[in-house]
């Protein structure tokens, strides 16, 4: 990966996708695949034009960056807004302090981005259904409508997290950005989707792919995912035998320095489960990247003047960790200050906070080689964004093992993550945990988690399923949130207003 050139399935272009042009691309993503050279049927398929369509998807803007890093972290008590004061104004001010409005412009993104997402996979699977057994094998046909069915699942998980109820969409809608004449399914009738979709994409997606196809979901992202979407649902034993398909795969390991991981040279590893794809070059700096690592660079000048600032780590995630975790040092980026000269993972001096940089924490894990920064640009765009990682599959496991009373499966996973964690630090840091009662286990678990996926998306969704929100945010300074209201986000009152009133808005707002 030295010169950063990867294959990514997310180059698609959507006008000739969706046009039904049977060819992966009209132009050349920086001299890799073309129409006469894409490596088909040499390890692709005929469907592949239409998967990659939902695929890039993912790269949006209204999926996997603004709103996505507002709802998924800065609501939580790992993260603040960061920047400035005033910067992003009430809107992404009401995601850090609560509450978020129905006119919120970025709850409104997340809804039509997630529904856009969806409608591409449907109208993939609506396109492989039609050709039937004119086009293709029935193995690939199958593979395609499981990818596109894992696809389709995640976007909905994602979707009941955020909003509770939201309509059901299992069929094309033509010519719409939103299913707006369709009612709202229960969150519990869309759980139960999503498990079907996810459970077809376990029975018919592969173990792995060659690397040429890096980011194409795999068996162990199905399992994975189901599993944490069991977990949502408190549904320990499945939970359980989910995560345990993953660990007993054999794809997947802990081998990778934790330092290691969110760098370039960690992308695609064996710690990745699902990882979405992004690329750049001098020529091509964004086209074929995504802007979720720009979002959340170091707000400052000259050579730091890497992005917004957003999503900054916060003092209870701070106070987290445990003296000398080195995984503190690899989360928290520190600016320097007036007599402390503080330094990145990669050996630069930081900037001073408050003369250059308006906070005094960054997210270190989106920090981007200072090489192709100086290369390519400052804004990062080819930084893939880590979705599941192996370690969240470990913890998931240890802690569904301990719901069901098998604190000894538990704790062995658990010390399986301080294990790597401690590697090469100072005797006596991060020993193996000794509880044995649940309790206590269940609370050294919760910990684990929070320090291992620290800035990784999931804590706000882990202190809703576990009854604890309210009590965590208001001990982190965000003493407006309110349970009863605020767990989920508004349903957008621009699509109520579309389906004329056939949506209804959640509790409390």
């Amino acid at each position: 990966m030295s010169n950063y050139i990867k294959f990514t399935l997310l180059a698609a272009v959507s006008m000739i996708l969706w046009s039904g042009c049977s060819k992966f691309l009209d132009t050349q993503p920086q001299g890799e695949y073309t129409e006469d050279n894409y490596p088909y049927p040499a390890g692709g398929g005929p469907f592949d034009s239409y998967l990659f369509g939902a695929y890039n998807e993912l790269r949006s803007y209204n999926i996997h960056v603004d709103g996505f890093v507002n709802a998924f972290s800065i609501r939580s008590d790992d993260a603040d807004k960061g920047s400035t004061a005033s910067d992003g104004g009430a809107d992404v001010i009401s995601m850090d302090n609560f509450p978020v409005l129905p006119s919120s412009g970025r709850a409104n993104a997340l809804w039509t981005g997630h529904f856009g997402l969806i409608n591409k996979c449907n109208t993939a699977i609506s396109f492989i259904d039609s050709v039937g057994e004119s086009v293709g094998t029935e193995e690939l046909r199958l593979q395609g409508i499981a990818e596109m069915r894992f696809l389709r699942g995640y976007a909905y998980f994602n979707l009941v997290r955020l909003f509770g109820r939201v309509p059901k969409m299992d069929k094309k809608i033509e010519n719409v950005s939103s299913p707006v004449n369709i009612p709202q399914s229960t969150a519990a009738e869309i759980y139960t989707f999503i498990e079907e979709d996810l459970k077809y994409a376990i029975q018919y997606l592969p173990p792995s792919w060659d690397a040429k196809f890096n980011g194409r979901v795999t068996k162990g992202a199905a399992n994975g995912i189901l599993a944490k979407v069991y977990l949502q649902q408190h549904k320990w034993q499945q939970a359980y035998d989910a995560a345990n398909l993953v660990r007993n795969s054999g794809q997947y390991d802990l081998s990778v320095d934790y330092n290691k991981i969110f760098s370039e040279e960690g992308e695609n590893t064996k710690e990745s489960v699902f990882e979405i794809q992004a690329t750049a070059s001098p020529a091509v700096t964004q086209a074929n990247g995504i802007q979720y690592a720009s979002l959340q660079g170091v707000r400052g000048s000259n050579n730091w003047n890497l992005g917004w600032g957003w999503n900054t780590p916060s003092e209870s995630l701070e106070a987290a960790y445990e003296a000398g975790d080195p995984r503190k040092a690899r989360t928290i980026l520190y600016s320097s200050t007036s007599t402390v000269k503080n330094k990145s993972i990669f050996g630069e001096d930081m900037p001073i906070y408050p003369t250059d940089v308006p906070n005094p924490r960054y997210n270190h894990k989106v920090l981007s080689s200072p090489n192709l920064r100086n290369t390519i640009s400052r804004g990062s765009w080819w930084m893939n964004v880590r979705i599941l990682r192996y370690a969240d599959v470990v913890l998931m496991f240890a802690e569904a093992a301990n719901e069901l009373g098998k604190s000894e499966e538990a704790r062995t996973a658990v010390n399986e993550i301080r294990e790597r964690a401690r590697r090469g630090a100072a005797a006596g840091i991060l020993p193996d945990i000794t509880e044995t009662d649940q309790a206590s286990l269940r609370t050294r678990i919760r910990q684990e988690r929070r320090v291992e996926l620290g800035m990784e998306h999931d804590r706000f969704f882990d202190l809703v399923r576990w009854g604890t929100a309210q009590t965590a945010l208001h001990a982190a300074g965000k003493t407006n949130f309110q349970n009863s209201r605020d767990v989920l986000l508004p349903i957008p009152q621009t699509q109520i207003d579309l389906s004329k009133n056939l949506l209804t808005q959640n509790p409390g707002y």
